[in-house]
């Protein structure tokens, strides 16, 4: 068996949720005032799992259950609270569409350095900025303020980006949902292409269709466990059936 790409083992994370109660005049003027500790949160607890080289993985489960906050472990983003976890090849994230943006920076220099940050050079970006510009559909644009852009303008110029990146691992985060249909196509196109070159995908989306077009393996979180590994298939109709 090949050694695989990412390894995940035991893996936990933890949030505080602070629950402040509405606070009467007396807790306002008073000379001591309680303070409440805050709610320790389990996302998730006690996930494992492998992933080989050019496996598509499907992360489906309701919204709340981790599913963004996993990619974001395998991205090395966030540290687990428990647990290990072992990613040995680049990662290309389009986790968030604002994920390494700068709002006050323009197009152009927003590509120069999102690029720049995934290792590449000046001279490939010089290189390819044409492409990512023209696929983005946004060369009217370029010169403008990134926070300018609406939310469907911000997934292009960030797709385009990371598609572009040499790195073997793509996580994606239903961010597509936001594009208009006809780029979307386009996308997806860039994802099949990225596939067929032997990349390995981590896809979260709602979106069955999406997940069985690229996807073979499925990964179901709930109830703060990983519920179930296995078809992609199987993964989506485990989690139907839970909450039909």
């Amino acid at each position: 068996m090949p050694t695989p790409v990412i390894s995940v083992e035991d893996v936990g994370i933890q949030f505080k949720i602070n629950r402040r109660r509405q606070r009467s005049l007396k807790d306002l003027f008073g000379t001591k005032q309680r303070r409440e500790a805050p709610e320790e949160f389990w996302a998730f607890r006690n996930v494992s799992f492998d992933v080989q080289q050019g496996e598509s993985i499907g992360v489906v489960g309701r919204n709340g259950q981790g599913k963004s906050t996993l990619l974001k472990i395998v991205a090395e983003v966030i540290i687990p609270d428990e647990g290990t976890v072992e990613v040995r090849r680049g990662v290309a994230p389009l986790i968030e569409i604002t994920g390494g943006f700068v709002d006050d920076l323009s197009v152009r220099d927003n590509v120069y350095l999102a690029a720049g940050l995934h290792g590449k050079s000046r001279e490939q970006i010089d290189d390819e900025f044409a492409d990512i510009i023209e696929f983005a559909e946004i060369k009217d644009f370029v010169n403008t303020p990134y926070k300018h852009l609406s939310s469907g303008m911000k997934v292009r110029v960030a797709f385009s980006v990371v598609s572009r990146l040499d790195e073997p691992i793509l996580l994606v985060d239903e961010v597509l949902a936001v594009g208009d249909r006809g780029f979307r196509r386009k996308c997806y196109a860039r994802i099949e292409e990225m596939l067929a070159d032997g990349r390995t995908l981590f896809f979260v989306s709602h979106n069955d269709g999406d997940l069985k077009r690229f996807c073979n393996r499925g990964l179901y979180l709930d109830d703060h466990v990983l519920k179930f590994d296995g078809p992609i298939e199987d993964a989506y109709e485990r989690y139907t059936a839970d909450y039909s």
